[in-house]
């Protein structure tokens, strides 16, 4: 088994091989919770959790499961990793539990955690396993909130709405209203306008890339300063 690069597994969790939009992997709650950025926050924590979970016990198991019974051993260890999240938000963020819904059970069906564990964690160490889950949930939930922010935002003109459902009481007043007596679009709220974002954040990804690979490019081809030393061998008559 090769070496394992930290900060390879940090580059590919949040850029490069992001779950959310180059894998397009979990679209389902992508598209489904990210209304509003303490739905994003909430469904994003729990997902980090749970690959945490999952691929921290499918590492430590890997050399003793047969391959017969791998893949039914992997989705036992994510339903048990999910149902444990679940009573936790139902103990500490009742109402955050009522709004995700359905949506919490269907995590443990997500191709990023059922991937992550069979092509990552079931091959490396437990060290590895524990940082690609959280860089990998990292990467998944910096696009939940990112698109539950351009939603909220271009939605009703205001931020961080109803954060106490997540964070307490004391959060009730982390509300940013960024554009005053804004006209609710509710284009934005709707299920259209979470494929409209997501292609968006995936066009303005695949662009920045063009640009940093014809950078790459274009100084690779740039000719080198300074004079050339010629050899001749032979005869000069």
């Amino acid at each position: 088994m090769a070496d394992v690069s930290y900060r390879e597994l940090s580059f590919n969790g949040l850029w490069k091989n992001n779950p959310a939009i180059v894998q397009l992997l979990g679209l389902c709650p992508l598209l489904a919770v990210t209304g509003s950025v303490v739905n994003a926050i909430g469904l994003g924590v729990a997902t980090i959790m749970v690959l945490v979970c999952s691929n921290t016990s499918v590492s430590l198991i890997r050399n003793i499961v047969s391959d017969a019974v791998r893949l039914p051993a992997f989705v036992m260890i994510i339903a048990a990793a999910v149902t444990c999240i679940e009573l936790l938000m139902q103990a500490f963020a009742y109402e955050m539990y009522q709004i995700l819904g359905i949506f919490l059970p269907l995590i443990t069906t997500n191709c990023v955690i059922l991937g992550r564990a069979d092509g990552f964690a079931a091959k490396h160490g437990l060290g590895p396993s524990i940082y690609d889950g959280f860089i990998m949930g990292v990467g998944f939930t910096a696009i939940l909130v990112l698109l539950g922010g351009l939603r909220e935002l271009s939605g009703t003109g205001a931020l961080f709405a109803n954060m106490d459902l997540l964070f307490g009481p004391g959060a009730a007043n982390w509300e940013m209203v960024v554009i005053a007596d804004y006209q609710p679009f509710l284009l934005a709220i709707l299920p259209p306008g979470a494929f409209i974002f997501t292609g968006l954040i995936i066009a303005v990804k695949n662009l920045i890339d063009d640009r940093i690979k014809k950078r790459q490019d274009a100084l690779k081809e740039k000719p080198v300063k300074g004079s050339k030393r010629v050899r001749v061998t032979g005869t000069i008559s």
